[in-house]
């Protein structure tokens, strides 16, 4: 694999800069290190090797006399400490007996940083009634405290902190090595298969998604994983597993046959018993035959990752015990797969997500324990009228929002209502949308999300929309979004009689003219998502008293010749002599602001005595044209101001985002201003 592009390297004038990560054996780097030009043709380039192995660094560091070996050294004990007191902030306490305890605990961590987080994490997460045992048996396992740990007494302490997981935990945490070294893993991707093997369940009165919830704060918390993304309303988007921790889960994995990981980065030995889970984590068509003389009669989920093609024989598997079918990305999987797909008759989770198939056949009707199915971002536009025959589906989830595309639903309505359905995110309502006539039966549903919405207000569809969604709306319906192509219709939503009040995520996109007045009751609204045509001072007003709201978006993406929107706009600024006032008080929760539209009109920040927005911490603009941004520095706890300028932009724009940046960094340079301006980031 080396000779494909090291050689580009020694081309004649060439400099470069060489990160190679985390090599394992003194044979791996000496195969790299043939391909590599040799010292005087380098120009002073730099190749940059880390590993955690003694042997590899001396190796490296043995040529020519022109290498150098640099040994990372450990956490002082201060840093340390502080390090175990910040992963224990939240179980701290006030008696110097058990800040003692503590810092026997950190000391046996060698100062190496990821056994600290660790073991902070495990601390945090018991009684600290108990702290005194985790003392006893560190005392145990380590009756000599060390300057430094060796690797196999990292395994040590992280075999303790995975032993000290419930059951349910375990398991949940073992599930982490399905996925490759160093991938961001979607929250929702991995609760949504705990839910479909049964390692999460309904439990004391909450459901199996409240459950795995839980579970997965409870892994953040003990620094089994850690956040990578957040979405706009503040909750966990994806996350990454530590690569030394991933290979003592995968070690683990494959010692109790729990999972078998094929290709990829971990060198598993071969399972000489049944497979029972299938991570496929080959990238190129030499390792699909990696599955040659396993016995995989008994696979009840198989997950392919990698972007190439590759061939991959269904008739290799017992179609009747699959439960999970994770496909998401796979290139090679074409519409020919299906027929046999809807053969597993036990099928629960099915992600097509990012493939190539254009059509979902009738037979996937069989699937009748289907609970999730995910075709987002295919080329699959239309659900057959069998769909409506998956009464066990939970979540639907179709479309794509970038470039926003939308599912039909089935052209027939459904004669028995989908009550366990509890997503339906990406569907396209027009005047065809037969189904849409029984969507007031799927009292179950908790999130809605309409991609495409056009029909006309004289229509029988819109009134039974309408009705619908109240409808649901008391059944309870936490997330509802709508993108109006010209329907009218999120114009009406404010006749509504019953009021949403279970929503907790509200998104309205459109010609909007006036927000619904009774979103100012919504009080356990956490995001919300206006269309910036409703982008006023008296928007403002009507929702700034919101006790729980986290995220306020305001977007739209018109086309150049939209006059209609850019009229709306001008409207708006003359009710408050042309410019959009933020007034002050409320907003006691506010953290993420954003302005996502073509143009962007005039902003203000009042400037009182009363503090506006107390709470925000970051604003993000997307625009073409843009009309500027005022009295951020009165925003007290603001940090971060995002700026993105589209390539259209015209000069005047242009300029205003340099003033900006320009009146920033000259309140940097005076101290005196140095708290009151945010840190603006703008491309």
């Amino acid at each position: 694999m080396w000779g494909g592009w090291l050689p580009a390297l020694g081309r004649k004038g060439a400099r470069y800069i060489l990160l190679i990560d985390d090599i394992w054996s003194v044979e791996t780097w000496e195969n790299i290190r043939n391909w590599l030009p040799h010292v005087k043709d380098s120009k002073g380039s730099k190749v940059i090797v880390t590993s955690r192995f003694q042997a590899v660094g001396a190796a490296c560091s043995g040529r020519d006399g022109t290498d150098r070996l640099h040994t990372v050294n450990v956490l002082s004990e201060p840093k340390s400490k502080s390090l175990f007191d910040q992963g224990v902030s939240e179980s701290q306490s006030n008696g110097s007996e058990k800040e003692k305890v503590h810092e026997e605990i950190w000391k046996y961590c060698g100062g190496l940083p990821l056994a600290i987080v660790t073991m902070a994490g495990l601390v945090a997460c018991k009684d600290q009634s108990k702290t005194n045992d985790h003392y006893s048996k560190l005392n145990k396992l380590f009756p000599e405290q060390v300057a430094r740990l060796t690797l196999e007494d990292v395994t040590k302490i992280l075999d303790y902190c995975f032993n000290d997981l419930p059951a349910d935990l375990k398991t949940c945490s073992l599930y982490l090595s399905i996925f490759p070294k160093g991938s961001k893993i979607s929250k929702k991707r991995l609760t949504r298969r705990w839910i479909s093997e049964s390692f999460v369940t309904e439990k004391q009165g909450k459901s199996a998604e409240e459950v795995a919830e839980i579970y997965f704060n409870q892994l953040i918390r003990r620094k089994i994983i850690r956040p990578v993304d957040h979405s706009s309303n503040g909750n966990v988007k994806s996350f990454k597993v530590h690569d030394m921790i991933l290979e003592y889960i995968v070690s683990k994995s494959s010692e109790e046959n729990f999972i078998t990981v094929v290709g990829g980065h971990w060198m598993m030995p071969t399972p000489s018993n049944k497979v029972r889970r299938l991570s496929m984590q080959s990238s190129g068509s030499k390792d699909w035959n990696s599955t040659k003389g396993m016995n995989l009669s008994q696979v009840r989920s198989l997950t392919v990752f990698g972007s190439q093609n590759g061939r991959l024989t269904f008739h290799s598997f017992n179609n009747r015990i699959i439960q999970v079918l994770d496909l998401e990305g796979w290139k090679g999987m074409k519409d020919k797969y299906l027929n046999d797909i809807c053969k597993m008759l036990v099928l629960k989770y099915l992600s097509l997500r990012r493939t190539e198939v254009h059509e979902i056949p009738s037979k996937i009707e069989k699937l009748q324990y289907l609970e999730t199915l995910d075709i987002r971002e295919t080329r699959v536009e239309v659900l057959p009228r069998a769909f409506g025959q998956l009464k066990r589906l939970r979540s639907l989830l179709g479309g794509s929002k970038n470039p926003k595309k939308a599912l039909k639903l089935p052209l027939e309505k459904n004669k028995e209502p989908m009550k366990a359905l509890r997503v339906l995110s990406g569907i396209e309502i027009n005047k065809d949308s037969a189904a849409i006539a029984s969507l007031h039966q799927l009292t179950g549903l908790k999130k809605l999300a309409i991609y495409k919405l056009n029909i006309q207000e004289g229509d029988q569809l819109f009134k039974q929309l309408l009705s619908s969604i109240e409808y649901l709306s008391s059944c309870g319906l936490q997330i509802l979004a709508i993108n109006d192509e010209g329907s009218d219709f999120i114009n009406k939503l404010d006749s509504m009689s019953t009021l949403p009040r279970y929503l907790v995520g509200l998104e309205l996109s459109g010609k909007m003219e006036k927000p619904p007045k009774w979103i100012e009751d919504l009080n356990n609204l956490y995001k919300l998502t206006l269309s910036v045509t409703v982008l006023r001072t008296d928007t403002f007003q009507l929702i700034k008293n919101l006790p729980k709201l986290f995220s306020l978006t305001f977007t739209l993406t018109a086309g150049k010749d939209d006059r209609d929107i850019v009229d709306i706009l001008e409207e708006n600024k003359l009710l408050t002599d042309r410019e959009i006032i933020v007034p002050p008080g409320g907003f006691e929760s506010l953290k993420l602001l954003r302005f996502f539209a073509t143009l962007v009109p005039r902003l203000s920040f009042a400037v009182t005595e009363e503090d506006v927005m107390p709470a925000l911490e970051r604003i993000d603009m997307r625009f073409q044209a843009f009309e500027g941004i005022y009295g951020i520095e009165t925003l007290k706890s603001l940090q971060e101001l995002h700026l993105s300028v589209g390539n259209q932009a015209d000069e005047v724009t242009k300029f205003l985002v340099e003033e900006l940046k320009d009146n920033a960094n000259r309140n940097y340079l005076d101290d005196k201003y140095a708290t009151k301006w945010p840190k603006i980031i703008s491309d």
